[in-house]
């Protein structure tokens, strides 16, 4: 399989456009809360969204709330916790049903509470450790994560840019994106799916499989046939179609 550098295809404006938010969008930071937001994103995504007739959703492991927090004013349609949760476009609720992760915490508190630089996150339908700050501690991560996922029937273990979480094992991007496919203004559209992280890949996949496009930033093995090196690069790209200038790193 050949990989190419992405551009915007001549059916762009017809397109349905979804992106993961962490590494995707901004850069990835030491924890989630410290995350630093480009003070031009929000208004680069709502005249994407504008160009595209309201076909972007931001599909995101984060909850949809911190999101919406993080580009408000601009609300857009979108898919929180890999899918466990998503708001429509027009503006409907939707949860998946979890299995409970109670009895996923007694494998994990401990752990956190002995070491520094460990960070539990705990979400509606998931749980995410981030070692990020305390990178040699991942044997023991993978070892707490494993114990709780088999207290834990129906789940599954996803494996991160220096995450480990704990989602339902029946819904992921991928099942998130087929959702969004199936209603307007989304449906009949083709998917173009951008993501930069393992947890982006089932639906990068999905999306090729339905003849649409599939973009990984960054390095790293992926399925994506198409590649955009930054999120920065990505943000250039995103003007483009907006046809906008500016600076939005």
């Amino acid at each position: 399989m050949s990989v190419s550098d992405f551009t915007l295809p001549d059916d762009w404006r017809d397109c349905a456009l979804f992106l993961d938010f962490d590494g995707t969008l901004v850069e990835l930071a030491a924890s989630p809360d410290t995350v630093l937001v480009p003070p031009g994103l929000a208004r680069l995504l709502a005249a994407v969204a504008a160009q595209l007739d309201g076909r972007l959703a931001i599909v995101s492991g984060r909850p949809v709330a911190q999101i919406d927090a993080m580009l408000a004013p601009l609300t857009l349609a979108a898919a929180g916790v890999h899918g466990a949760e998503r708001r429509d476009a027009n503006g409907v609720w939707h949860y998946a049903s979890a299995p409970s992760l109670e009895p996923a915490l007694p494998h994990l508190r401990p752990l956190v509470e002995a070491h520094h630089g460990l960070l539990l996150e705990e979400k509606r339908g998931a749980v995410a450790l981030h070692y990020r700050l305390a990178p040699a501690l991942e044997p023991a991560c993978l070892g707490a994560m494993r114990a709780a996922q088999a207290a834990c029937p129906g789940t599954v273990l996803l494996h991160g840019k220096m995450v480990l979480e704990l989602k339902p094992a029946d819904v992921n991007k991928g099942t998130a994106l087929a959702e969004f496919l199936q209603e307007p203004p989304f449906k009949g559209h083709r998917p173009v799916f951008i993501g930069d992280d393992t947890t982006d890949e089932a639906a990068i996949i999905y999306a090729q499989q339905l003849g649409g496009i599939g973009v990984k930033i960054g390095a790293g093995v992926s399925a994506a046939h198409h590649r955009v090196a930054t999120p920065q690069a990505l943000h250039a790209l995103l003007a483009q179609a907006a046809i906008l200038q500016g600076d939005y790193s």
